[in-house]
């Protein structure tokens, strides 16, 4: 039986790292009480949590987000295990031993592990260079922040006993014996140590690194990623408002005037392999094809190509059929609009019979892998058109200057425009015309605009999920998806906010681990 321990404490195997940084992960490992003594091992356990993040990204990434959303399900939904139509369809109750809140669950915690090594000894190793010594903890605090931004995303909410709780804090290494007495944390908790975490690194990060560092987390990465906390904390669960709603204001006022950051001339650059962390790019999960094994290889372009094409849309290695983009999200974009042919297909031409194959599939990350599933895309986790449209959201929620917010949105609507789109559509000329503040008869209209172009420039990055959730949208929107996609017995409830906590935890740490409200207490 696996116990939480495993994650939390005992021996971690940090890879060695190459002088190039994308080169994250190698076979080699290190033992963890004969290292961290020195500047070099800091920074191969700083790079080896980073590399860690690909775990976390390669497979239940986008099924606990996208697919949970409106904008995604499965192209082939037969013979897919009930793990995978639970989440999709929102089989109540999902069930706590479902494999991929369980490897979410591992995953982060495993790299929070590698994090609170680093941060614990930082202080005991030689260094050179008093300043990079504060910038690895910075670095670590960032992706720890991240990890837990993410869990509490995913598993914080109502608790059966009715409060509302975060995940477990895990904020220093620990012994086997103390993480079996280890609870979860309230909701608030964990977010403060977020952000207490995004404040240090932001006062101890870099603005800009070396060629050889790029893709190393910057300042601005950390304000980018606090103001989106703060976007969080400011709606549903913990509804704090517009204080919160403020906070973010400020925090994307500073990164969207910093002159380092802008958007890329087309959106199709934003994912052409040779263009990685462009401009725009405030942090990405880094990536690179060829290595042995594929180990440092990205799945998306396998994963998401229909499930029975063959070389008509991906040349080598399996096809997945995984986050399938749905009727709806192919509607919801204008005739015309660029991002949908850069994004996605609505359908394929079977070279064998052909025939078209209404079968529509995600073509946002195509690369040619070098074998298998090891493509060269990076994940971007945080960008500016994301920073834009939220900044944009919480002027219009705080009350702040709508016209401010009417040009960060006016301003992606330009990009998009202006983007190579199909060349089989003529293009209307009135096509992503920039609004006017009379297009808006309430703020309500406003936001509702911003939440259809957060949907169309961010699909299937996986924002759209924990979008419904933090703006209380996710019900009237769910309602109507699982309606359309012929789930007429489908009956809302709000524990479906919340995914329940892995069964292997609550068996680790029975009575005292509450479990979420809707799912079952050990």
């Amino acid at each position: 039986m696996k116990k939480i321990f495993i994650f939390l404490t005992g021996m971690v195997l940090l890879a060695a790292c190459s002088q190039d940084f994308i080169d994250l992960n190698s076979p080699s490992s290190l033992n963890s009480l004969g290292f961290y003594k020195t500047q070099a091992d800091l920074n191969q356990a700083v790079l080896s949590a980073y590399g860690n993040l690909r775990s976390v990204y390669n497979g239940t990434f986008v099924r606990l987000g996208e697919i949970r959303s409106d904008n995604t399900t499965f192209s082939w939904l037969a013979g897919n295990p009930a793990n995978e139509k639970g989440i999709d369809e929102f089989a109540s109750p999902l069930l706590p031993e479902n494999s991929y809140p369980t490897s979410c669950w591992n995953d982060c915690y495993n790299v929070v592990n590698r994090c609170n090594i680093i941060i614990g000894r930082a202080d005991k190793a030689t260094f050179s260079n008093e300043g990079l010594r504060k910038q690895y903890v910075a670095e670590a605090k960032f992706v720890r922040a991240l990890m837990y931004f993410y869990l509490n995303r995913v598993f914080g909410g109502n608790a059966i006993n009715g409060q509302l709780l975060g995940v477990i804090k895990v904020d220093k290494e620990i012994s086997q014996a103390e993480a079996y007495e280890m609870q979860r944390a309230s909701l608030q908790e964990i977010y403060d140590l977020i952000v207490d975490d995004l404040k240090f690194a932001e006062q101890n990060l870099p603005d800009i690194y070396s060629a050889v560092d790029k893709g190393r987390v910057t300042k601005g990465g950390a304000k980018g990623l606090l103001g989106k906390v703060y976007m969080t904390m400011a709606g549903f669960p913990l509804n704090k408002g517009k204080e919160y709603y403020s906070l973010a204001s400020q925090k994307f006022q500073e990164v969207v005037a910093d002159s380092k950051y802008s958007l890329v001339p087309s959106y199709k650059d934003l994912f052409d392999v040779t263009k990685k962390n462009s401009k725009e790019s405030l942090f990405e999960v880094q990536y690179k094809k060829g290595s042995p094994n594929g180990a440092t290889g990205s799945p998306w372009n396998n994963d998401f190509a229909p499930r029975f094409s063959d070389k008509e849309v991906v040349l080598i290695g399996d096809k997945g059929g995984v986050n399938a983009p749905t009727e709806d999200i192919s509607k919801v974009y204008e005739i015309g609009d660029p991002r949908k042919y850069v994004s996605m297909r609505d359908g394929w031409k079977n070279a064998k019979t052909g025939a078209w194959e209404n079968d529509r599939y995600v073509c946002k990350y195509y690369d040619v892998a070098t074998s298998g599933s090891d493509n060269g895309n990076n994940w971007i986790e945080l960008r500016l058109a994301d920073i834009y449209l939220l900044f944009a959201e919480a002027l219009v929620r705080n009350g702040g200057d709508k016209s401010i917010a009417l040009s960060y949105l006016n301003q992606i609507r330009q990009r998009a425009r202006n983007t190579p789109g199909d060349p089989s559509i003529q293009k209307p000329a009135d096509l992503l015309k920039d609004y006017n503040l009379s297009d808006f008869s309430t703020d309500q209209s406003f936001l509702l605009a911003i939440e259809k172009e957060r949907r169309t420039e961010l699909a299937f990055e996986n924002h759209r999920w924990f979008d419904l959730v933090r703006t209380g949208r996710a019900k009237d929107v769910m309602i109507g998806e699982q309606a359309a996609d012929g789930y007429g017995s489908f009956v809302w409830s709000d524990d479906m906010l919340s995914y329940p906590i892995p069964m292997t935890v609550m068996q680790s740490n029975p009575g005292k681990i509450i479990q979420n409200k809707g799912y079952t207490q050990l």
